[in-house]
């Protein structure tokens, strides 16, 4: 059953980890995880990235489910959406108790004469 659900944990946090496996994407999310909601224009207005390039990196974050989007008159606003980095922690959680796990078996046999 563990291995069951660790496959389903898995399955559910990769397109996360693949989002999030490029630095703009990364900081387009914590941009709007500490600033709030933005528009393209706000997204792109350090001049660091094009609009062009803010937009095709949202499309990847909002398929991952990091990112919604609103449409408010001719503008979309986009927000985080963190339930899927939620999903994504809770599947470090249940690797980092599979490496304690194994590490206090390998201490056992170490220190075990």
């Amino acid at each position: 059953m563990q291995a069951k659900r660790l496959k389903s944990a898995a399955a559910r946090s990769a397109p996360v980890f693949a989002a999030l496996g490029d630095q703009r994407r990364l900081r387009l999310l914590a941009r709007l995880c500490s600033g709030g909601p933005g528009s393209i224009t706000t997204l792109s207005s350090d001049g660091d990235v094009t609009r062009q390039a803010v937009t095709k990196h949202l499309r990847v974050l909002a398929r991952a489910g990091l990112v919604r989007a609103v449409h408010q008159g001719r503008e979309t606003i986009y927000r985080a959406d963190t339930q899927q980095l939620h999903q994504a922690h809770q599947y470090f959680d249940i690797i980092s108790r599979q490496w304690e796990e194994a590490l206090a078996r390998l201490k056992n046999l170490v220190e075990d004469p």
